[in-house]
C-alpha cells in the first residue's frame, strides 16, 4: 500500500525524464502569474499545453508563486534563531502531514518561496499512521533544539480524527519539556493568518501573516535525509 503522500504514478510523473517538462511548465506558470493572470486558468492553460497529469498540476500549484509573492514571503520569514524569543503557533495538521509524508517516503515539492510542501491531498480526511510517531518525534526534537519557550498547536476540528491526533500529540509532547497547548478550532487558517510567529506551509496564510518560520523545511532537511523532495525551479532534488 502506498505511503502517505505517495501515488503509484509518481515514479513516472516525477522521473528524471519528466522533470525537464515540469520545470518548463513551472517557469511558464510563474511568468503568467507575474503578469497578473489568475492561478487556476493559468495552471489549466500550462497543464493542458504540456499534457500534465492531475498530480503534476497539483505539484505546480503548490510549488509556484509569483515573484512578488515569493519576495513578500521572504520578507516576513523569521530566522530560526528567533524561535527562542517567544511562543510559536503551529498549523498542526499542515506540519504533521508534511513530516509524515517525508518519513513515509512520499513526495514533497519545494516551492518558489523555499517551502517544502506535501502532495497528500487529504482534504478534510485524516487518520494517524505509523509515520505519525516519527513525525512527532522529529518535531519535538526540533523544538527542543531551537529552544522554543512555548508552543500552541492548532488542529481543525472538522477534520476526521483530529481529536485522536490531539491526544497523541499531548502524550508525546510530555517528553519535550516545553509547554504545549493543543487546541481544536473550527478553522485554523484565520487564527494563523493574524499571527506574527506562526509555522505553516499554507500559501494563503503565508501571504497574510506578519511573521512565520519555515520549520517544516528545516526539519525535513536536517532530520529526514532520505525524503523525496522535487525542486521544480531546477535545484537539486533530494535523493539525486
Amino acid at each position: 500500500m502506498p505511503g502517505r503522500g505517495t501515488d503509484t504514478g509518481d515514479g513516472r510523473w516525477f522521473s528524471g525524464t519528466a522533470l525537464p517538462t515540469l520545470r518548463a511548465a513551472h517557469a511558464e506558470l510563474r511568468w503568467l502569474l507575474d503578469r497578473g493572470y489568475p492561478l487556476d486558468p493559468a495552471l489549466a492553460f500550462v497543464g493542458g499545453h504540456h499534457q500534465l497529469a492531475a498530480r503534476q498540476r497539483e505539484a505546480l500549484r503548490r510549488a509556484t508563486a509569483s515573484t512578488a509573492q515569493a519576495a513578500a514571503r521572504a520578507a516576513s520569514r523569521l530566522p530560526l534563531s528567533a524561535v527562542r524569543d517567544g511562543p510559536l503557533l503551529l498549523d498542526g495538521l499542515n506540519l504533521i502531514i508534511t513530516l509524515e509524508t517525508a518519513s513515509d517516503g512520499g513526495l514533497l515539492v519545494r516551492g518558489d518561496d523555499g517551502v517544502v510542501r506535501d502532495l497528500a491531498g487529504l482534504r478534510g480526511s485524516y487518520r494517524p499512521i505509523p509515520a505519525t510517531d516519527a513525525a512527532l518525534a522529529a518535531l519535538g526534537d526540533a523544538l527542543q533544539e531551537l529552544r522554543a519557550p512555548a508552543v500552541g498547536i492548532l488542529l481543525d476540528a472538522p477534520v476526521s480524527n483530529s481529536g485522536e491526533l490531539r491526544k497523541r500529540i499531548l502524550a508525546r509532547s510530555a517528553e519535550w519539556r516545553i509547554p504545549i497547548d493543543v487546541r481544536l478550532v473550527p478553522d485554523a487558517d484565520p487564527v494563523l493568518a493574524s499571527g506574527a510567529r506562526i509555522v505553516t506551509a499554507d500559501s494563503v496564510v503565508l501571504d497574510r501573516a506578519a511573521g512565520w518560520f519555515d520549520l517544516g523545511s528545516w526539519i525535513v532537511g536536517t532530520r529526514m535525509p532520505d525524503a523525496r523532495v522535487v525542486d521544480l525551479a531546477g535545484g537539486r532534488d533530494a535523493g539525486d
